[in-house]
C-alpha cells in the first residue's frame, strides 16, 4: 500500500500549490526569508518551465486565477527591479563596475525567462503591456551619452526582448489598439534602425566583439515590423513609411513590401471610391 500510494496521480491542488511556490521562489516575491541566491532562483525557473511543458494537467492549472495572479505579480516585480537598476546606472560614477552590470544582466535574464513562460499561460499580453509601459524609460537610459560606448550586452538584449514584443503584436498573438501599435513602432523602430549598423561597425573593428544582431534576429524583427505596419490604418502606415524613406538606414528594416502593399491598397481604394462616385452620379442622372 505505501508503494501504491506513491504512484497515485498527484492531486491538481497539490500541483498548483507547488507551481505557485516555485513561481514565487523564481521571482523572489513574498516570504520573510533572505533574498534568494541567483543559482537557486535559476533552478526554480527551470523547474517552472519543466512543469509548464511536461505536465498534462498544465492547461487546467495555469488557467487558475491564483496562478495567474502570482505570475502577474512576479512579472511586475521583475520589471520594476529592472527599471530601478537601469535608472541607477546614470548615477554610477564608474560604469565599468561589474556589480552594476551583473544586476542589470540578471534582471534581463529574469525578464527573458518570463517572456518564455508567459505564452504557455496565455499571458503574453501582460509582458507586452509591461514592456511597452517602460519602453520610454529604457530608451531614456540606454541612449544617454554616458552609455554611448558601453553596456553593449544590455543594448543587444533589450533589442532581443523588443523583438519578442514586436513578434507577438505583429503576428496577432497579442491584440493592441492601433494607437498603441503606432506608439510601439515609433518608440523602437528608430532605435533598432540606429543600433544595427553601430553593432556591425563595432564588430568589424573588434574581432572579439560578441554583441551583434545575427541574421535570425534581424530577419524576425524585420518580418514582425512589416506585419505590424501592414495592420495599421492607412494614414499611420503612410506616416511610418514616409519616415522610413527619409532615413539613411533605409536598408534595415526593409519596409519595401509594406510600401508596395500600401500603394496597391491606396490605389484600389481610390479606384473603388471613384467608381462608386461615378455610379452614384449615373444613377442620379437616370432617376432624373
Amino acid at each position: 500500500m505505501p508503494i501504491l500510494a506513491r504512484i497515485q496521480p498527484v492531486d491538481a491542488r497539490a500541483t498548483k500549490n507547488v507551481l505557485v511556490s516555485a513561481i514565487r521562489f523564481a521571482t523572489s516575491i513574498g516570504g520573510s526569508c533572505p533574498p534568494f541566491d541567483d543559482n537557486l532562483r535559476t533552478s526554480a525557473q527551470e523547474q517552472v518551465e519543466y512543469m509548464l511543458a511536461a505536465d498534462a494537467d498544465t492547461p487546467l492549472i495555469t488557467s487558475d486565477d491564483e496562478v495567474k495572479s502570482v505570475v502577474k505579480m512576479g512579472l511586475s516585480k521583475i520589471c520594476s527591479s529592472f527599471e530601478k537598476e537601469l535608472s541607477s546606472l546614470l548615477l554610477e560614477s564608474d560604469l565599468t563596475s561589474e556589480t552594476a552590470e551583473d544586476k542589470i544582466r540578471q534582471c534581463l535574464l529574469d525578464i527573458e525567462w518570463m517572456s518564455n513562460i508567459l505564452p504557455k499561460m496565455d499571458l503574453m499580453k501582460e509582458f507586452v503591456t509591461n514592456w511597452t509601459e517602460i519602453s520610454d524609460k529604457i530608451l531614456g537610459v540606454i541612449e544617454d551619452k554616458k552609455l554611448d560606448s558601453s553596456m553593449w550586452a544590455l543594448k543587444l538584449k533589450v533589442i532581443e526582448l523588443t523583438g519578442k514584443v514586436l513578434d507577438a503584436v505583429g503576428y496577432g498573438s497579442v491584440i493592441l489598439p492601433a494607437p498603441c501599435r503606432v506608439k510601439l513602432l515609433k518608440t523602437w523602430l528608430p532605435y533598432i534602425r540606429k543600433m544595427k549598423p553601430l553593432l556591425e561597425l563595432k564588430s568589424s573593428k573588434e574581432v572579439e566583439f560578441p554583441h551583434k544582431m545575427d541574421e535570425d534576429l534581424c530577419g524576425n524583427i524585420e518580418e514582425a515590423i512589416v506585419q505590424l505596419v501592414l495592420a495599421l490604418p492607412s494614414n499611420d502606415q503612410a506616416e511610418i513609411l514616409t519616415d522610413w524613406m527619409k532615413t539613411e538606414q533605409v536598408k534595415y528594416p526593409d519596409l519595401s513590401e509594406a510600401f508596395e502593399v500600401w500603394c496597391f491598397r491606396t490605389k484600389s481604394a481610390k479606384r473603388r471610391l471613384l467608381e462608386g462616385g461615378l455610379d452614384r452620379v449615373g444613377n442620379a442622372t437616370l432617376s432624373l
